[in-house]
């Protein structure tokens, strides 16, 4: 069972890749407590160094992290990455809350039609959502 909700996958990733000069812009597929997972058209060995950033938030989300796993999938590779640096570990639950907010204005937009400002729906979201919004750490309230 997971101890933490995974937030929308339409969030814009960019990645590095240790070493290599290959960038890449995936859609991240999902992001929790401890790391991330996102779509690579490479494979990468498991312990590989990868930064990543996500600029949909302001100031930007950047991070780095080592890959945990890398499965195939039918024209892509999902990718686990664990983050390397404790502080980012906290910084990602911001970005979590963040892509679930967007998450949640370009559904409104889409099945009721209404626009709202990122504030707008902000407060929404946290009035709707944040009660059951996880906790950093399983069995520890906020």
């Amino acid at each position: 069972m997971r101890s933490f909700i995974r937030h929308p996958s339409d969030i814009p990733i960019e990645y590095l890749i240790e070493d290599q000069p290959m960038t890449g812009s995936e859609p991240l597929h999902d992001i929790s407590f401890g790391g991330l997972s996102f779509q690579s058209a490479t494979n990468l060995e498991k312990g590989t160094l990868v930064h990543i950033r996500i600029d949909t938030v302001q100031p930007a989300f950047e991070a780095d992290g080592v890959v945990a796993w890398c499965r195939e999938e039918k024209n892509h590779y999902m990718v686990g990455m664990e983050f390397v640096n404790k502080e980012d570990v906290f910084l990602a639950r911001m970005v979590e809350q963040i892509c679930h907010i967007e998450h949640y204005k370009k559904t409104v937009r889409r099945n009721e039609g209404r626009n709202l400002t990122s504030q707008e729906a902000a407060a929404e979201w946290i009035g709707k959502f944040a009660e059951i919004f996880p906790n950093p750490e399983p069995g520890r309230s906020t």
